[in-house]
């Protein structure tokens, strides 16, 4: 009977913990839902930052920043733009003022946030 009871008593306690913590648990909007939709994400962060350095190094030995192609053809990033991860990386400069890295899911119908970085080096959503 103290068994019964004591398994009783942790089931309720789980049950009561679930309904306390399950909007913690459900996934939230804007956030990879998924352990391979994160690793994507992290993949992806890491990309738009080797891009990122990619440019300044192209700007320090060209004068102004470089399309994703141009920096591809210099040797400055070793994949290309395309398709990469599942997402295209497209480049935005402003000569040697300005530039933007974006990175869009390639399949339209994939759900991925859209990430880019700039020349302060910071990757957020555009």
């Amino acid at each position: 009977m103290k068994q019964a009871a004591a398994f009783l008593g942790v089931i309720i306690t789980l049950a009561v913990g679930y309904f306390v913590y399950r909007e913690e648990l459900a996934p939230q909007p804007g956030h990879p839902s998924t352990t391979l939709q994160q690793i994507d994400t992290v993949g992806v962060t890491s990309d738009l930052l080797a891009i990122g350095q990619a440019e300044r190094l192209y700007l320090a030995s060209h004068g102004s920043y470089g399309s994703v192609e141009q920096l591809q053809a210099d040797g400055d990033i070793a994949f290309s733009g395309v398709n990469r991860r599942g997402c295209n990386f497209t480049a935005d400069v402003d000569g040697g003022q300005h530039f933007r890295i974006t990175a869009t899911p390639a399949d339209p119908a994939k759900s991925g946030p859209a990430l880019s970085v700039d020349e302060t080096m910071e990757v957020k959503k555009p």
